[in-house]
């Protein structure tokens, strides 16, 4: 009987809560609705049949800086057309890119992309898959990641976006106020597919605010990414929003500012097509880990290569592998970004951790099983840019100490004391403890049997504090950026890049006969070297 007598507090405590959960779901249902009267009332968004844009976009990279945590890179500015026909959700995106880092250079491209496939007419960017390559004219399908990633962002920057949450009241929950720049929000999250944005509303007009969603950056781990609206003004009857500021972790990296909006203007019937050659071979939209910042901010600096693995092109590359370039000293090729792997008397030493923690891993898995369980007890950093970095903290969660250039590491520091609970690759671990050694002109390490050192290039075009490594029983280089041995041929004259690491083997001392590189493959120095003077 005892056991009987809880089962009224039990029902109780389930009405409870389920009244609770009705009450947020109105609460939300609320805000929406009042967003969508702000907005031009259901009847002026639901009869939008086609949306029409031009406007201009600038993006800047912060972790691309000169130096590390230092001012962010100002990236490109586009001029961008857009088109969206409503019924069958699909989008064409004409852009005109300049580009100022990595180099000044203008791509010219379209996207189109519709609930089944995406597709991207022209050269979009530096790394280029192989059926972009391959294509003539230049033309690619896109890949399950990037179609997750535009999917995502053409919802969050759609004006129709409230009229959608509106009809779908079962995905939508009110979250309380949240608190950005000493301003409350009211707020209401919103479940679309397997992602959530938290919509926040402007308590004045009732019109959207901010629209976040809660990010994994290979960097910074844990961050918060808003779309921030503004500069509201009304379109045949529908409240648009002609600035559009994006954030990261609260600083801009991106804004676009719309200076025509038109809806229900006819479109040609050709203009949304994806031809039947890159429609037939196109994959869904990816699901569940999508690296969003890595995907979104490849593309600011127009070097993001568009394939369902992140780290290689999965129809030009068999993968990841170990490459031997000497005894005990192995370079990890296969994908955009490398390693170099030394083996010492008992234990590793790993220069570069580049792209993310899933290429970490695979490196560490590889070491492991080549060297017999051999721990990495040192990552040597070349320098602090994302894209050489990203794995950093697979490294630090096996015990590894950090060997970083001169100024960066209290940038390292911060990085490793960051949350990344939403890390798809690693199990949350206190990382603040992780032993950082900053290199102030040169760093030597050796066992009694091996050395392997780095040296500071300084100056040079690149970032403050790159590094070379240098293994001198074989006489081996290991540089990243400034030269990418093997992926050309070298041009003329020494540019800055190649004079800095010209200069800095002079300056070390050092007589390399080879360089490895952290993109590209190998190459002898000696050509490079002969370039001085001329």
């Amino acid at each position: 009987m005892k056991r009987f007598a809880y089962l009224p507090v039990a029902i109780l405590s389930i009405a409870a809560l389920v009244g609770a959960c009705a009450s947020m779901q109105q609460q939300g249902l609320d805000l929406v609705t009042r967003a969508v009267q702000a907005s031009g009332g259901p009847v002026a968004l639901g009869g939008v049949k086609t949306i029409s844009q031009k406007g201009t976009v600038k993006q800047w990279e912060p972790e691309q800086s000169a130096a590390a945590g230092g001012e962010m890179r100002y990236a490109s500015e586009s001029t961008l057309t857009s088109v969206t026909d409503v019924a069958s959700r699909t989008t064409r995106n004409d852009w005109v890119r300049n580009f100022q880092y990595p180099a000044p250079r203008t791509f010219t491209f379209s996207e189109v992309v519709s609930p089944e496939a995406g597709y991207v007419a022209g050269i979009d960017s530096n790394g280029r898959t192989k059926q972009s390559q391959e294509s003539n004219p230049p033309a690619h399908t896109m890949s399950g990641l990037r179609m997750a990633a535009v999917q995502r962002e053409l919802l969050r920057g759609s004006p129709l976006l409230v009229l959608e949450m509106f009809k779908n009241p079962a995905s939508l929950a009110a979250v309380g106020d949240i608190t950005v720049g000493g301003v409350a929000y009211p707020a209401v999250n919103y479940l679309a597919g397997d992602q959530t944005l938290t919509v926040m509303f402007d308590r004045t007009t009732g019109l959207p605010a901010r629209i976040r969603t809660l990010d994994y950056d290979y960097v910074w781990g844990d961050v918060t990414y808003d779309l921030v609206l503004s500069d509201w003004q009304t379109v045949d009857g529908v409240r648009v929003a002609m600035t559009r500021k994006y954030e990261l972790n609260g600083r801009v990296v991106m804004e676009t500012k719309i200076s025509e909006a038109r809806l229900n203007a006819p479109l040609p019937a050709d203009r949304l097509v994806i031809p039947a050659a890159y429609r037939a071979p196109a994959r869904p939209a990816a699901t569940g880990a999508v690296p969003y910042q890595w995907i979104i901010r490849r593309q600011f600096i127009g070097v993001y290569l568009d394939s369902d693995q992140p780290s290689y092109d999965t129809k030009a590359s068999p993968g990841l592998r170990l490459v031997e370039l000497g005894p005990g000293v192995q370079h990890q090729v296969g994908g955009s970004h490398h390693s170099l792997v030394v083996e010492m008397k008992d234990h590793v030493v790993v220069y570069d951790a580049p792209v993310s923690d899933w290429q970490a891993n695979w490196v560490l898995s590889a070491v492991r099983a080549k060297y017999l369980r051999k721990p990495v007890k040192y990552l040597v950093l070349t320098h602090h840019h994302m894209d050489h970095t990203g794995g950093i903290r697979a490294y630090a969660s096996e015990g590894a100490t950090i060997v970083t250039g001169k100024g960066t590491a209290e940038h390292w520091k911060r990085v490793l004391a960051a949350p990344y609970t939403r890390n798809p690759d690693l199990a949350p671990k206190d990382l603040t403890r992780t032993p950082i050694v900053e290199v102030a002109d040169k760093w030597v390490h050796s066992d009694g049997q091996r050395e392997v050192h780095a040296y500071v290039l300084a100056p040079n075009p690149h970032a403050e504090g790159l590094m070379i490594g240098y293994i001198p029983a074989i006489r081996l280089g290991f540089v990243t950026d400034v030269w990418s041995p093997g992926a050309g041929a070298l041009p003329d004259r020494l540019n800055p890049g190649l004079a800095s690491v010209v200069a800095g083997v002079k300056k070390a001392g050092i007589a390399p006969l080879k360089f490895a590189g952290g993109h590209g493959s190998t190459a002898d120095y000696a050509p490079l070297a002969a370039l001085e003077g001329r």
